[in-house]
């Protein structure tokens, strides 16, 4: 069911066999597998998934390539209600490892808050990560384009971008390398520095050496209508125009709440094995959380892993308890 703030205080003294922490596709995905196994599970979103901003669905098997990120986290909604999961919209502020069981503390409400704590056997974090946006005095023009010709991920949309011209808008040297895999679509590239760093001299030769275009001049505003960009005004008043944009500033990993846990590590992303289990062996990571490719398909596919892991877990213990009390 979906929890209220008057609901809350109902389901405090329930151990669930799972919480799960973060509602999109991964988090779904998992809280479906785990009711379809016939254990409890509660997730907690934070409300905005990274998909929630996907206007159109390219790469998803068996949808119609049209399809917004919305509506598939909207139909993955009803799916887990209607198997009699709980759903909470809230923000996990911490998670404490109590032993047996993980006590998630929860912020309810941004206004007259709420806080409430959940038990769990199990634990299971796809709260994600959240791009970086271009930053300028009025950032709104960027929302306007964001998840439409201005992409996020080449992985995604690298064929959306085939033989345009595509501004690339990076913050940091490293950043600016995704100019190289992007050329495999697209001969036609800028890389637009915004005046945020000074490009190392080796990078500045290979772009010269594969004919991609350099702006190092800060940009004032995105040009375009209808959610379609159509270039970029530079503070200096030029004009540069482009077909698609493809922003690649870094991104900020959503798991503040793990900072008690001494989980292994890759970078900022979290370690698991094949089944989406981290370090710890009652927390399992998907998506964009843990090491690999950050696409909506197989985050999905992590949820299934990691439901499918707790359910042997949980049936495994289940067995051993029946067979000693039976001797």
């Amino acid at each position: 069911m979906k929890l209220t703030k008057r609901t809350l205080a109902e389901h405090t003294d329930h151990i669930y066999d799972a919480i799960v922490v973060g509602g999109g596709a991964g988090g779904l995905s998992a809280g479906i597998y785990l009711q379809r196994y016939l254990l409890s599970s509660l997730i907690i979103d934070k409300g905005k998934a990274r998909s929630f901003w996907m206007q159109e669905l390219h790469n998803y098997v068996g949808l119609p390539a049209d399809t917004p990120g919305r509506t598939l986290l909207k139909q993955g909604r009803e799916h887990y209600l209607s198997l009699g999961g709980d759903l909470l919209d809230g923000y996990v502020e911490e998670v404490v490892d109590e032993g047996e069981t993980f006590a998630v503390h929860v912020k309810v409400g941004r206004q007259d808050s709420v806080y409430q704590t959940f038990r769990s056997k199990y634990l299971i974090v796809a709260s994600g990560i959240i791009d970086y946006l271009a930053e300028m005095e009025n950032t709104q023009n960027v929302y306007d384009y964001a998840g439409y010709n201005l992409h996020v991920c080449l992985i995604c949309d690298g064929y959306e971008m085939t033989n345009k011209k595509v501004g690339v808008f990076a913050n940091s040297n490293s950043n600016a390398e995704v100019v190289f895999p992007l050329g495999w679509f697209t001969p036609y590239i800028t890389l637009f520095t915004q005046g945020k760093f000074e490009v190392e001299f080796q990078l500045r030769q290979k772009l010269q050496k594969y004919g991609y275009q350099l702006v190092e001049t800060p940009i004032k505003q995105f040009l375009g209508k209808n959610h379609q960009m159509s270039g970029v005004e530079l503070e200096d008043g030029t004009v540069i125009e482009l077909e698609a944009g493809l922003i690649s500033m870094g991104s900020k990993y959503h798991a503040d709440y793990l900072q008690g846990f001494n989980l292994e590590k890759q970078g900022g992303n979290l370690v698991t094995d094949k089944m989406a289990c981290t370090s710890h062996p009652r927390i399992f990571a998907i998506g964009d959380l843990k090491v690999g490719l950050n696409q909506v398909v197989i985050a999905a596919a992590d949820g299934a892993l990691a439901a499918t892991q707790i359910w042997r877990d949980i049936r495994r213990r289940h067995c051993q308890v029946n067979e000693g009390s039976s001797r």
